[in-house]
């Protein structure tokens, strides 16, 4: 065949005008006016399910430039801004970018920021100490993708997407990603991300500590209440932060029905319990019956240091029997601020169930306490290292039983304290600012919310 004067075998000319056709056949890369000024990439796993991407002079809330991703009807596709920034390892970092989207159902699952370490060279570097998950315990982990989360701020449609973070000391830059990901029909902007050194993470300690005991003299609520304050006393000679009481301990071998033990919140027992929290500077956790009226709830209260009611609980998932001495469930999943950290609490059989715990943590509950008359301890592992939240137990059951005990689970799931003679207290001291990394996984928690379904 000849073209041009020349020939050229038909097979190469053949693989040559198919290469044009491809490329020709590729969609093309969208670019605003200020892509190549800022240096942003987009990037697909796949051509086919390739979205559009595009940027805009002044689209963000103080008119800052955007990056923008759009997706057509078709369902699936995904695409990525990315860019490298220099880092500098040991330094911590605050990143921000803010978000506006549109025509989005599952925004946590859609619009995904991530962050990636990284030496000099692109590949990933490892973390700086070692972690003790139940996993590979005491292995130094690769450092996996950061997760960034939405923020509270919002200015109008926008919302801030922002954290704080350590750089590992063998990264040199930091690989930072704005993800779309199989929503149709959707659109998400964000603005031009910033990524500032700013001050170390400030530590954030926290005491925890649990009571086994049966509360078993004296037959009113007042009686029941006043057999735990020696042991509030013995926690707080320890520098106790938090402390957790076992389930309806106003109940608890009384001869009673849960009538005639039931109180209003605020009532008798959390202005006796609050008094000893304000005394010894603590918050406290105890597990009470709680009247509203016509209705009786299995409740915990949290008290706070200043005495007041810090929170309240209210059982939602109910066993045969509370069901049939006509106890109401609750319906809420509340978590509540504390000076170190958020506390969550459920009672007893809301173990058996992984909803309960997952809305605790979905609510932001670094710690859940938990007054339990008795469960599967394997579940009990299994709400802490699901969720990657620190548990409270405390219990009426004996060691020797094999069944549930009042212990402290980290958020690996390992009970790491645990109180076995009745009438003791265990004690955990823990700095909540500090993710547990686990092989492969990374910081699982900081993941949940853009991984699990609907």
């Amino acid at each position: 065949m000849t073209f041009a004067g020349l020939t050229f075998p038909f097979a190469i000319l053949f693989r040559v005008l198919t290469s044009l056709l491809l490329l020709a056949s590729e969609p093309p890369l969208p670019k605003g006016p200020d892509a190549d000024a800022h240096g942003w990439i987009s990037t697909t796993p796949r051509d086919e399910i390739r979205p559009v991407f595009s940027t805009t002079n002044s689209g963000g809330p103080d008119q800052q430039p955007t990056l923008v991703v759009e997706a057509d009807e078709r369902e699936g596709l995904m695409g990525t801004w990315t860019k490298v920034l220099p880092v500098q390892g040991g330094k911590t970092y605050r990143f921000e970018t803010w978000r506006r989207s549109s025509g989005i159902e599952t925004t946590r699952r859609t619009a995904v920021v991530r962050l990636r370490w990284q030496d000099k060279n692109g590949a990933s570097v490892r973390r700086d100490e070692p972690s003790f998950p139940t996993y590979r315990p005491g292995d130094i982990p690769q450092a996996e993708p950061e997760y960034v989360h939405d923020q509270p701020d919002e200015r109008g449609d926008w919302t801030l997407v922002a954290g704080t973070y350590a750089a590992p000391k063998a990264a040199t830059q930091v690989l930072v990603e704005l993800h779309y990901r199989w929503e149709p029909s959707g659109r998400i902007e964000w603005t031009i991300p910033t990524l500032i050194e700013s001050d170390p993470i400030q530590p954030r300690i926290v005491r925890m500590a649990t009571v086994h005991f049966c509360p078993s003299a004296g037959t009113t609520p007042a009686e029941k209440c006043q057999q735990f304050a020696p042991l509030i006393k013995k926690a707080a000679e320890q520098k106790v932060d938090l402390i957790v009481l076992p389930e309806t301990l106003t109940y608890f071998a009384t001869g009673k029905d849960f009538p005639e033990v039931a109180e209003p919140v605020p009532g008798p027992s959390t202005d006796y319990f609050g008094k000893l929290a304000k005394q010894h500077n603590m918050y406290i956790v105890a597990g009470l019956v709680e009247r509203d009226q016509h209705l009786i709830y299995n409740v915990a209260v949290l008290l706070g240091p200043d005495g007041s009611i810090a929170g309240k609980y209210r059982k939602v998932t109910l066993p045969r029997g509370e069901i049939e001495a006509g106890i109401t469930p609750g319906h809420d999943y509340p978590v509540f601020q504390t000076r170190f950290g958020r506390v969550g609490m459920m009672i007893c059989y809301d173990g058996f169930f992984p909803e309960v715990a997952r809305e605790l943590s979905n609510n932001g509950a670094e710690i859940i306490a938990w007054p339990v008359w008795g469960c599967n301890p394997m579940l009990a592992q299994a709400r802490a290292c699901e969720n990657h939240v620190w548990l409270i137990s405390s219990t009426y059951t004996d060691v020797s039983a094999n069944w549930m005990i009042s212990a402290i689970y980290d958020h690996a799931g390992i009970p790491i304290a645990q109180a076995k003679e009745f009438g003791t207290i265990a004690i955990h001291e823990a700095d909540l600012s500090k993710p547990l990394y686990w092989q492969s996984l990374g910081d699982f928690r900081a993941q949940i919310p853009h991984h699990r379904p609907e």
